[in-house]
């Protein structure tokens, strides 16, 4: 089972949308299990303030040491690690969703576990970071109100990895970015919606011509709509580790 503590100060942000569609259903098969935490459970003054000036001065409010090590020192285990959401982590795609699956994936006695801090404010403490933090992600280059967002973001794309969180095994290995592409135009019925035909190839009947139609489609797709992607893409066709 894949375990998650989410500490924040908006639960609430958290628990809808996990409740829902993919993520409610592996949550009742026992695949997946998010606790959000407020972290003003933490504090200990009448306000329950999380945050405060800027050491030195500065724009802002910054998140405090004191709740979130006490947070973190009373959900810890030995396995977890603690992610950090900020804009200045690593920046969150596909292959880092899959390494964070992984471990689920391992036949152990032990539930994977993280710890996800969302980050709110200025950010928080550095001392936090250097002393508790595993692993600083961003969900791309922009700003967000608070890390809780992003933290659905990240459980919902590492959560849909897990076996049988969806109802198709096949469905993760046929998406985007599964094989470095964009995924393939895809259609269902009717076959002609206004005047507009889906492909002969799909009535063809022929599997592995459809599926060399699709490969070549979604090479198009990301040249023209990711041609970042497909510059990796081709350096590594040509250049297979």
């Amino acid at each position: 089972m894949l375990e998650i503590d989410v500490l924040t100060l908006f639960p609430e942000m958290i628990t809808g949308p996990l409740s829902q569609s993919i993520m409610g259903r592996a949550a009742d098969k026992g695949l997946i299990s998010v606790r959000a935490h407020q972290l003003r459970n933490w504090t200990h003054d009448k306000y329950h303030r999380t945050d405060d000036y800027l050491c030195g001065g500065g724009q802002g409010m910054l998140m405090k040491c004191e709740p979130i090590f006490e947070a973190i020192e009373e959900l810890r285990r030995e396995n977890t690690r603690v992610i950090l959401m900020t804009p200045q982590g690593r920046v969150f795609n596909q292959s880092l969703a899959q390494e964070l699956a992984a471990p689920c994936m391992q036949e152990t006695e032990q539930n994977t576990h993280y710890i996800i801090l969302c980050g709110h404010y200025e950010g928080v403490d550095q001392r936090v970071i250097d002393t508790l933090v595993d692993l600083e992600l961003s969900i791309g280059d922009y700003i967000l109100t608070n890390g809780a967002i992003a933290a659905v973001i990240v459980i919902d794309a590492v959560a849909r990895l897990l076996p049988g969180a969806l109802g198709d095994a096949r469905s993760n290995q046929e998406e985007s970015f599964a094989n470095g592409l964009l995924e393939a135009p895809a259609y269902t019925k009717p076959n002609v919606f206004r005047g507009m035909e889906v492909p002969a190839i799909f009535l063809s009947g022929n599997h592995k011509a459809i599926a060399d139609w699709k490969h070549e489609q979604a090479i198009i797709r990301t040249r023209a709509n990711r041609p970042d992607l497909y510059e990796a893409w081709l350096k590594n066709q040509q250049n297979p580790s």
